[in-house]
C-alpha cells in the first residue's frame, strides 16, 4: 500500500453528474413506461369485460347447478338426460368467482363451482 490509497477522497471527485443525470433520466423513463402500462392494462380489461355483466350470489341464495357430463359422468351419461338438478343452496362465496353449493355427497365431486356454471333460481 501506499501513501495515497490511504488518502480520503473528497465527495465531489466520488461522484460524476453525468452518472447521476443519466440515473435519473432512466429513473423517469421506468416511471413513465409503467404508467404507460397501466393505462394500456386498463384499456385492455374495458375491452374485454364490455358485455360481461358481474353476477354475485349470497350464502343462502337457491342455485340450479349445470351439470357437465366431464365433471359429472353419472349423471350425463347421454346428451338427452337433464343438464340440471333440484336447486341448490349456496353455503359460502369463496371469491367473486368461485362458490360453495351444499351438494349432496352422493355425487362424489368438489362442491365448489365457478359463477359461469351455476344460474339463480327463481322460485
Amino acid at each position: 500500500m501506499t501513501p495515497l490509497d490511504l488518502i480520503y477522497l473528497p465527495v465531489d471527485e466520488k461522484v460524476s453528474l453525468d452518472g447521476n443525470k443519466n440515473a435519473q433520466v432512466v429513473k423517469d423513463l421506468h416511471t413513465k413506461i409503467r404508467q404507460q402500462i397501466e393505462k394500456k392494462n386498463e384499456q385492455y380489461a374495458n375491452k374485454a369485460n364490455r358485455g360481461q355483466k358481474l353476477v354475485r350470489f349470497e350464502p343462502g341464495d337457491w342455485v340450479w347447478v349445470y351439470i357437465r357430463k366431464k365433471r359429472f359422468p353419472e349423471q350425463r351419461r347421454s346428451k338427452l338426460m337433464p343438464r340440471g338438478d333440484v336447486p341448490y343452496q349456496i353455503i359460502e362465496m369463496i371469491n367473486d368467482n368461485a362458490y360453495k353449493v351444499d351438494l349432496p355427497g352422493e355425487y362424489g365431486v368438489s362442491a365448489t363451482f365457478n359463477v359461469f356454471f351455476i344460474f339463480l333460481c327463481l322460485m
